[in-house]
């Protein structure tokens, strides 16, 4: 088909001319280029085949939408083989070259889902017409999101069958796009328009707006406000001139009309009438806005500015400068006489004036340096200051002139030596004016004598004081280990009179006597070291909330059914890192007292809580800033007096009846909690109950299981394992060496560090290592176990000790394997510990 008509003419005006075409075609005349189209298309294999053999009624439809100048299209078919006009042409972008006879879905695949619903209505006889809708393209023409308005109407043949679709359609993205930027614009300038009414609402100043023949269009809320008239447009030129000050308006309506003839910006000052009657001056200024094209005033933008205040500034000034002229010539005569007046007072003052260079050279002295330092004025001035300073004091002289050289204000307390050789202290205050320093000082040597004075007094009386509590100390120490003493030393020689007369009944009572006396004599030591915080501490993550729970069964049965016990657990508490055995016993020792302050009963509150310190609250409760946990009991007895509070923590002091109580109890809280990084407080009145807080820091991470206490049983025979004892003391080495050679296992005792090693180097069979912390000649029991487990690695480590070295033992921090034994112990704890560290290591 293609090479029957390749001879015809490309150009497509020639086809608009039916002669120009061959008669099977002339149908196809008028189209111009959509006939070129036609023509050169292959139409070979296209189900409607050549166009010569196409069907009337396709022929004349097709003719008809060439021919017409609307934009056009015929969609034949089954496939709704696509046709178009040159005014539809411009449409298809790059399609153009391809589409003519395509199917309508491949033409248009990008829109054929907007358009097969609308398509398939009109094959329903379904005409619609669309206005200006909006259809989504491909970007290969142009624009994605386009508009159309478009009718489908279907064809019929004479059998009254569908044979096609013919569209009227109009791009009109154009029109619409147009039309939609002048709404916006019209949005945009109702948004302007109110947002200047807003910020014209906004400004303190009353603004205004008129015509360009000066009639009034706008008025501001501050017009409102100010005259209390609000505007209208008809009224708006009458009422703003009857608001002008009647000997103003004249001027201001000439001034007005001038610029307004001239085009020129308007400017006055005159006085409006304020809504309580009264005027005041304001300064009115306008500027003309002119129409972009034509340049023609189209508005005034005015504003005018209440400036009475400034116009009676300006009054009050001009009448100030009157009266300043007229004292100007008196104060000459003040300053003659204050000039004098300042020189008496140089040569009268008692201080000591100077005035002194930034070399530290005197220039000029007054009459006082002779009768203070006993100096005449030759022998200062022209000298540098350091020749009558002592000695030590040269450095902090030098820095003070050197400040005052750079600009600061020095203040210094430094000695003079006087003439006759003795000292003297003054203070100096000065300031640089110039390239000099002007300086006034006074004779404080009295003052810091006194103070000096005060300071010794103070220092004695606090050695007084300090001595006088080491002696009640000393003194309540000494009874109640006196009376500890006696107890075991009498019940010892008891029992050794009845071994040696041969009596053997009732030895048990004396040795649990001496034993419990013994056992008295340890929990005091430990107090005392609680106190001085110098106890051994185990300290592990601890909830203190599961901690109380386990507590609670024993500390009702303690107190008693006639006091009521109430925990008060905080929800989340934090962790805290503590020896939990110790806080027990703080526990417990606060329930106690908190029972014996209710002799008749009465209630007892444990609570916790979660508690943030700041820097304010740290310095009132002696606490670093941070996070803590609190543990307060609180009774409802009989409480506190201030003197009592405030000696609540001095060791052997106590309230209770004689025999009742140690005064050791609170001393013992006192210095554990401190020990722990924490504080005790109190709070208390007379008649009010009293509440007594522990504050303990948190620690970041999760509490370790709450052990099991645990009851003491007979220990398990040794089984031949060695046991490596160091201790300085004979009598403990030879104890344990004895108690454990008795259960079966093998004891090396060695006397210190160095012993100790010796026998590790030697390749004995070890399988623990008892060591004292405290041992002499330059090692520790912590630097002992170190070298021993880097001889034996996993080496099991028992410390025992009787004085808080936790520097020595780590802090509490100990390595697995390593457990600790304070002294004073029982036997029976020293084999039940020793029996289980060695059959853990056997497992």
């Amino acid at each position: 088909m293609h090479s029957r008509y390749q001879a015809i003419a490309m150009i497509s005006n020639a086809y608009r001319d039916p002669a120009s075409l061959p008669i099977p075609l002339r149908f196809l005349a008028g189209g111009g280029e959509a006939t070129r189209l036609i023509i050169e298309r292959d139409w070979s294999g296209h189900p409607l085949g050549p166009p010569e053999a196409w069907p009337d009624i396709l022929k004349s439809n097709l003719s008809t939408v060439l021919n017409s100048p609307e934009s056009m299209i015929l969609a034949w078919g089954e496939e709704l083989s696509f046709f178009f006009n040159d005014a539809y042409a411009p449409l298809l972008g790059p399609r153009l070259a391809w589409s003519m006879g395509a199917p309508f879905c491949e033409v248009w695949a990008d829109a054929w889902e907007q358009a097969k619903p609308i398509i398939e209505d009109a094959f329903m006889g379904r005409s619609r017409r669309f206005t200006n809708l909006p259809w989504k393209l491909d970007t290969d023409r142009g624009r994605s999101e386009t508009w159309f308005s478009f009718s489908y109407s279907r064809v019929l043949d004479a059998a009254g069958d569908v044979a096609g679709l013919f569209i009227l359609t109009t791009e009109t993205t154009e029109q619409v796009l147009a039309e939609r930027d002048r709404q916006e614009a019209e949005q945009r300038l109702r948004e302007s328009e109110g947002h200047f009414r807003l910020m014209a609402d906004a400004v303190p100043q009353i603004v205004w707006l008129t015509g360009p023949d000066g009639e009034a269009e706008f008025f501001n809320k501050q017009w409102f406000d100010y005259t209390g008239a609000r505007y209208e447009p008809t009224t708006a030129a009458k009422v703003t001139a009857s608001f002008v000050h009647p000997d103003d308006g004249e001027a201001t309506m000439t001034a007005f009309g001038e610029a307004r003839r001239t085009g020129t910006t308007f400017q006055i000052e005159h006085r409006i009438q304020a809504r309580d009657g009264s005027y005041r001056w304001f300064l009115v200024r306008a500027e003309p806005y002119r129409d972009p094209r034509t340049r023609d005033i189209v508005r005034w933008f005015g504003a005018s500015v209440d400036i009475h205040d400034r116009r009676l500034a300006e009054t009050a000034q001009r009448e100030s400068e009157a009266r300043l002229r007229e004292l100007a010539g008196s104060l000459e005569q003040q300053v003659i006489e204050r000039t004098a007046e300042r020189d008496r007072m140089w040569e009268t003052s008692p201080d000591l004036l100077l005035v002194i260079g930034f070399d530290g050279i005197f220039r000029r002295v007054s009459p006082a340096w002779t009768e203070v330092l006993g100096y005449q004025l030759d022998e200062l001035t022209g000298h540098h200051v350091n020749e009558f300073v002592v000695q030590a004091d040269h450095d902090d002289t030098v820095e003070a002139y050197e400040l005052a050289a750079q600009g600061g204000l020095p203040r210094i307390v430094n000695r003079y030596r006087h003439k006759d050789g003795s000292t003297r202290w003054i203070s100096w205050t000065a300031a640089p004016a110039g390239d000099l320093t002007y300086a006034t000082g006074r004779d404080v040597t009295v003052e810091r004598e006194q103070a000096e004075a005060l300071e010794q007094a103070e220092e004695q009386l606090r050695q007084a004081q300090k001595m006088e509590a080491v002696g009640q100390l000393t003194g309540g120490l000494a009874h109640d280990f006196n009376n500890l003493l006696t107890g075991m030393m009498g019940n010892l020689e008891l029992l050794q009179l009845r071994v040696a007369r041969g009596r053997l009944d009732e030895l048990d009572r004396l040795i649990n006597a001496a034993q419990g006396a013994g056992r008295r004599a340890a929990a005091l030591t430990q107090r005392l070291l609680a106190f001085s915080r110098r106890q051994t501490l185990d300290p592990k993550p601890t909830d203190v909330n599961r901690l109380i729970t386990g507590l609670e069964d024993m500390l009702r049965r303690t107190v008693g059914a006639t006091t009521e016990i109430e925990v008060v657990g905080a929800a989340g508490l934090w962790t805290v890192n503590i020896d939990a055995g110790q806080l027990e016993n703080a526990l417990l020792n606060l329930c106690i007292n908190g029972r014996d302050a209710m002799p008749d009963g009465g209630k007892l509150t444990i609570e916790t809580a979660n508690k943030s310190i700041d820097n304010r609250v740290s310095h009132d409760h002696d606490l670093e800033p941070g996070q803590y946990i609190t543990l307060c009991v609180t009774d409802t007895g009989t409480g506190m007096s201030a003197e009592t509070i405030r000696r609540a923590f001095e060791p052997f002091y106590t309230t209770k009846p004689i025999g009742q109580g140690t005064g050791l109890g609170l001393s013992m809280i006192y210095g554990f909690t401190r020990q722990s990084g924490g504080q005790v407080r109190i709070y208390s009145e007379l008649g009010q109950g009293t509440t007594v807080c522990i504050y303990l820091p948190r620690h970041h991470g999760d509490a370790e299981a709450t052990p099991e206490h645990s009851r003491a049983g007979t220990s398990e025979n040794g089984k031949g394992q060695t046991i490596l004892v160091v201790d300085d003391e004979t009598t403990i080495r030879h104890l344990i060496d004895e108690v454990l050679d008795e259960l079966g296992y093998t004891v090396i005792g060695a006397a210190d560090g160095v012993a100790g090693l010796k026998v590790l180097q030697s390749g004995a069979k070890i399988e623990l290592l008892i060591t004292d912390v405290g041992l002499p000649n330059g090692m520790n029991g912590r630097q002992v176990a170190d070298a021993a487990r880097s001889l034996r690695p996993g080496l099991k480590v028992l410390f025992i000790t009787g004085f808080a070295e936790n520097a020595a033992v780590g802090n509490g921090h100990f390595e697995p394997g390593m457990e600790l034994l304070t002294k004073p112990f029982s036997l029976d704890a020293l084999t039940t510990k020793v029996a289980n560290m060695l059959k853990e290591s056997g497992k």
